[in-house]
């Protein structure tokens, strides 16, 4: 049901059902616990690395990049799961394409990642 609220209401509605789904996606998805905690470590670890601000927005965004690209596949697999158990053509390559998207994510982050850390400690002036 789509809500009626407005402005600061909605706002607030919003924000709760995003938490809700950060809450359930702690809960039920491995993978995205694992992705929260490769966050964790990146981010104090970003700001220790990054020489300015563009070295730690090249660090950071992927890694918040990553953890979107699991809750858009873990949503794909919750909706495909749902509609049954049967094997169907069309179901498959969902799940397909969204484990492809938490993959690109993936080389985005060790891209990311690797190009700044060359940069930081083999050529820097």
């Amino acid at each position: 049901m789509k809500p009626t609220e407005r402005g600061i209401a909605h706002l607030r509605l919003a924000t709760q059902y995003s938490l809700q789904g950060l809450r359930s996606a702690w809960r039920h998805e491995e993978s995205f616990r694992q992705e929260a905690l490769v966050a964790l470590v990146g981010l104090p670890l970003a700001l220790w690395l990054a020489r300015d601000t563009v070295d730690f927005i090249l660090l950071v965004l992927p890694l918040l990049m990553l953890m979107a690209a699991e809750l858009g596949n873990s949503a794909i697999e919750a909706l495909v799961d749902r509609m049954g158990e049967d094997y169907h053509e069309l179901s498959g390559r969902a799940k397909d394409l969204g484990s492809a998207m938490v993959f690109m994510a993936i080389l985005m982050v060790a891209m990311s990642w690797g190009s700044v850390c060359l940069s930081i400690f083999f050529f820097n002036p």
